[in-house]
């Protein structure tokens, strides 16, 4: 049996658990849907009772889709239709690649990480933070507003201890979280063009990045007192992440949370205040850990590995 990984060719978290696949002596293929359906053609057949579910290489070769035991949904890539192809025909094609591979994806036996309905749900910030709550995770104050008056009241009523955060962000759009001062018009205005995430700045002695695989937690902590981005810890490119020891109560807390998400594996962002205090800030249903385990020796990258190569679908 096959485990199959959706992500680009260089991801080198993909690079890192095909090699712990490898090392574990299990088959393993990386799949770049951005070759879709221009390289990689789908070839589906319902006949006599049977089915074939294959994916051919205009190139040559195919992928027999009913070999697969496990998929990592880690980085799918956007599909490509032929440049040059008109907008019509081009949204067309977009569509049929989208159902043909929905179709596959539904109809594999097959163990995820993770289900990609769940993995979209489980991305989205409003919901992710009112589950945490929920389930007793101390989470920022927080208003997504799609109103300037409100989103200017909130400003001031946290006067200097706002921050400003997208919901997506894309590579056009990515920038530092910023801290707002009172007069950050801005930002404030930004709300009524659509809903933007305002959220209090939490004091923090550390940033957490926490990479839950099932049961298991790897957990890391860089000290941000004299950081020069203290709101932002991936701005912090410089940070010493040490391996560190979550409290029993807040491991069950989290394990609670990936549970609702119905996720095998996220990474979860969370600030150490200087009282103690583990406040979640968000979950990443496909986040980096290389840098956490090149940091601190954790094997990430074999536990996911062994996970998929191990678990079978119910």
């Amino acid at each position: 049996m096959t485990v199959l990984i959706l992500s680009a060719i260089p991801d080198v978290h993909a690079q890192a658990v095909m090699n712990a696949l490898a090392a574990q002596g299990a088959s393993a293929e990386l799949l770049d849907l951005s070759e879709f359906p221009t390289q990689l053609a789908p070839s589906i057949a319902c006949e006599d009772g049977k089915r074939r579910f294959e994916f051919r290489r205009r190139g040559g070769g195919a992928l027999d889709l009913d070999s697969i035991s496990a998929v990592w949904w880690r980085g799918p890539q956007s599909f490509r239709p032929t440049e040059g192809m008109e907008e019509a025909h081009r949204r067309f094609v977009i569509s049929a690649a989208m159902n043909a591979f929905q179709g596959l994806h539904q109809a594999l036996h097959a163990f995820w990480i993770n289900e990609p309905a769940r993995d979209a749900m489980a991305a989205r910030k409003p919901y992710q933070l009112a589950l945490a709550q929920k389930i007793g995770l101390e989470i920022p104050l927080t208003l997504v507003a799609h109103d300037v008056d409100e989103a200017r009241r909130f400003l001031r009523k946290h006067e200097g201890e706002v921050i400003y955060k997208q919901f997506m962000a894309t590579s056009a759009t990515w920038r530092e979280t910023p801290r707002l001062k009172p007069d950050d018009e801005s930002f404030v205005e930004a709300a009524a063009h659509g809903p933007v995430i305002f959220q209090q700045h939490v004091p923090a002695v550390a940033d957490l990045r926490v990479m839950a695989i099932g049961k298991e937690f790897f957990a890391a902590a860089a000290d941000v007192r004299d950081a020069v981005h203290p709101q932002d810890a991936s701005m912090n490119l410089d940070a010493k992440y040490a391996a560190h020891e979550l409290p029993p109560e807040i491991k069950a807390k989290l394990g609670a949370l990936m549970k609702r998400l119905g996720l095998v594996y996220g990474a979860i962002d969370l600030r150490l205040t200087p009282e103690g205090s583990y406040v979640f800030q968000e979950i990443n249903p496909a986040g980096q850990f290389v840098y956490i385990e090149n940091a601190t020796g954790q094997p990430i990258a074999a536990t996911l590995a062994r996970t998929l190569s191990t678990k079978h679908a119910a």
